[in-house]
């Protein structure tokens, strides 16, 4: 639902016992692209807005102070949808009050702000997005991908079988290729084969073995025992941004930050 208003797709997710995970791709430039009309009338899906946004999507005439105050309205509205931080609030507050409400208590709900990591490269995108699919797996509230209730896998791979992807969640792109459409940069099929050989690892309880032909992770450039450890320790190995070390280094870059962390992790695992 809050996919359909922000600017934000959801890519992937597992919603588990007392918390979540969700993989996020913002849409900034489609924030850019929309009309302020079309802003407004977003942001009155979520919240109520101000007398200043009611009488301009009424249709009323604004005097040249009223257009001005308006304006910046629409610039902070069009920010807001495509932050993650703002998703992430409207998100949790929901959860929030209905659990206070079904509780019959009043308070804080979370624990603390949510922890979010850039994924800088298709390495860290898959990796982490192999890690949310298999939360359930790996916690054993289910025994394969397609009976993981609450996690998107079981999502994608019903409408697979249908020969669709669901409207709900980002789509599969394939492979990197001349005028590629947006979407993820993965062949459905193979990230799927791929979740469900790394699930079958984790329920024989051992490490086990993928087969190195495996084509994502062939393209991918990850060893099969380090993907192992990728999809089972993600949110452990690495805290802060993630990828490949040019990945990391432009990013540091692009913020003015001295320090690259997860340098030496992302060189030995992602490599």
């Amino acid at each position: 639902t809050l996919a359909k208003v922000f600017c934000i797709e959801v890519c992937g997710y597992a919603v588990m016992s007392n918390h979540t995970h969700i993989v996020l791709y913002v849409d900034d430039k489609k924030a850019e692209r929309l009309s302020d009309k079309a802003i407004v009338i977003r942001w009155h899906k979520l919240f109520k807005g101000n007398w200043l946004t009611q009488k301009y999507i009424n249709g009323d005439e604004l005097s040249e102070s009223e257009r001005s105050m308006l304006a910046a309205d629409i610039t902070e509205f069009r920010l807001r949808l495509a932050s993650i931080s703002w998703f992430m609030r409207v998100l949790n507050e929901s959860i929030a009050r209905r659990a206070n409400e079904e509780d019959g208590c009043t308070g804080r709900f979370w624990e603390g702000r949510f922890k979010s990591q850039a994924l800088l490269d298709t390495a860290a995108l898959a990796a982490c997005m192999a890690y949310v699919d298999l939360n359930p797996i790996r916690a054993k509230v289910a025994d394969t991908p397609e009976s993981s209730d609450y996690a998107s896998i079981k999502k994608r791979i019903e409408r697979a079988r249908q020969g669709k992807q669901p409207k709900s969640l980002r789509r599969f792109a394939g492979n990197p290729r001349t005028n590629m459409p947006s979407g993820l940069p993965f062949d459905l099929t193979y990230y799927i084969q791929l979740v469900e050989l790394t699930g079958r690892c984790m329920r024989a309880g051992k490490r086990g073995c993928i087969s190195d032909t495996e084509p994502l992770l062939a393209r991918l450039q990850i060893e099969p025992d380090n993907w192992l450890k990728l999809t089972t320790r993600f949110t452990k190995i690495f805290h802060g941004a993630v990828g490949r070390k040019q990945a990391i280094t432009d990013y540091c870059e692009h913020l003015h930050k001295k320090r690259r962390a997860n340098l030496a992790q992302s060189e030995r695992l992602l490599c």
